[in-house]
């Protein structure tokens, strides 16, 4: 028998499609998206369908038209998607190219990037690709007193960073990060995109509480390198990603990562060897090459680059392969915390993303349920268990 629920769900979706269909005869189309006329229809075709409770919407899968990859509708509600971020491989003369003025920069934080914003009344977070997380939704609304702000710029969005050790989608550990934070990296408006000055923005945030990622000050593009690079030196010093380049209106951004953070992705990435291809693998060795020519390495500094660069590469693809071959599978480990009801709507929500996960650890710990699961990777443990069967290997 049909519930009440998904009568009101179905009730919901067919009003999405039939207000997008609307719109699609109407000049209205390219205005809500704000796309030339001729591009609305097959903007809108690239969009597909997700659930967040008893509420239906669409999320663009990628950029079309640049729309950004990850831009909602509910309704005739656009939340766009966070832009692509360019990166440079050097910094000489790779920022006074790309800036033509004086530009911010702040330091690049290692976690997932999220879009916060208020619809009819309820916050709701979503990921780069456009999907609600309940589990972010509610770390969020704890974390941040956000109704003042929605109240006072309700067609704003906070585009954030989710960082710390208990995460449901990364496992990069800062110090002073005892569970999961977020910190505000860009305040934009919801159906333009358009972000604010930066450092209006970082007033802003300031004004209500808000974390931000770390401020490096303002250069001038002829004459920074020499402090950027010590910069990042610094930060790989201290395992850290990166640095973002800012423009001061925040239009034009330009990213760069230190070596401790290529090196950490791919070994990320080579836990799991068959999930990641070579399209993965390039960049970030070409990354370490050149770093390791602009700033000036030695042959025994660049050899050991190069012997660490291997190791995290090929130790995370052994240990993969020997805990196929002696645990059946294999896949990334996390551990999150939070109120009963959010743990059980983070589950909900992978086993719709057809994420197949194994809870390894559940406990109580003050009132919050502490989960540490397996999300498997069915790549990697299908793969791996049929070469070790003697399949031959075809690359």
């Amino acid at each position: 028998m049909t519930t009440l629920r998904e009568n009101h769900a179905a009730a919901t979706f067919e009003r999405t499609l039939n207000s997008i269909a609307m719109l699609s005869r109407t000049m209205e189309n390219h205005e809500l998206l704000g796309v030339a006329p001729a591009a609305a229809d097959d903007v809108l075709e690239h969009f597909e369908r997700a659930t967040y409770g008893n509420r239906t919407y669409l999320h663009l899968t990628d950029t079309r038209h640049g729309i950004e990859r990850g831009t909602v509708l509910f309704g005739e509600t656009v939340v766009r998607g966070f832009p692509k971020i360019s990166r440079t491989l050097v910094l000489d003369p790779g920022i006074s190219q790309f800036f033509d003025g004086p530009f911010v920069v702040e330091e690049k934080l290692n976690g997932y990037n999220v879009r916060i914003a208020r619809l009819d009344g309820e916050v709701l977070a979503f990921t780069r690709s456009g999907y609600v997380c309940p589990f972010t939704t509610h770390t969020v609304s704890e974390r941040l007193d956000l109704d003042p702000f929605f109240d006072d710029h309700p067609e704003s969005m906070l585009c954030g960073e989710m960082i710390g050790p208990e995460s449901p989608y990364t496992d990069y550990d800062y110090p002073a990060v005892d569970s999961l934070d977020v910190s505000i990296f860009d305040v934009r408006h919801r159906r333009t995109g358009n972000p604010l000055l930066v450092d209006r923005r970082r007033r802003l945030c300031d004004a209500y509480g808000f974390p931000q990622a770390t401020s490096f000050g303002v250069f001038d593009p002829q004459t920074a390198v020499p402090e950027l690079r010590r910069i990042v030196e610094e930060l790989g010093a201290e395992d850290r990603e990166g640095v973002v380049m800012k423009s001061l209106d925040g239009r034009r951004q330009l990213k760069y990562t230190t070596s401790a953070a290529n090196q950490g992705s791919l070994a990320y990435a080579f836990a799991v060897p068959f999930d990641y291809g070579p399209d993965f693998l390039f960049p970030r060795i070409m990354r370490e090459a050149f770093q390791s020519v602009e700033f000036g390495e030695s042959d025994a500094a660049a050899r050991d680059r190069a012997r660490s660069l291997g190791e995290a590469i090929l130790l995370p693809a052994i240990g993969a392969i020997r805990e196929v071959r002696e645990e059946g599978a294999t896949g990334e480990e996390h551990t999150v915390r939070g109120s009963p009801d959010a743990i059980d709507a983070l589950f909900a929500h992978l086993d719709r993303m057809k994420l197949r996960t194994t809870i390894r650890r559940d406990e109580t710990v003050d009132g919050e349920r502490v989960v540490t699961f397996l999300k498997h990777s069915a790549a990697t443990t299908d793969s791996v268990k049929s070469y070790l069967a003697g399949q031959t290997f075809d690359a």
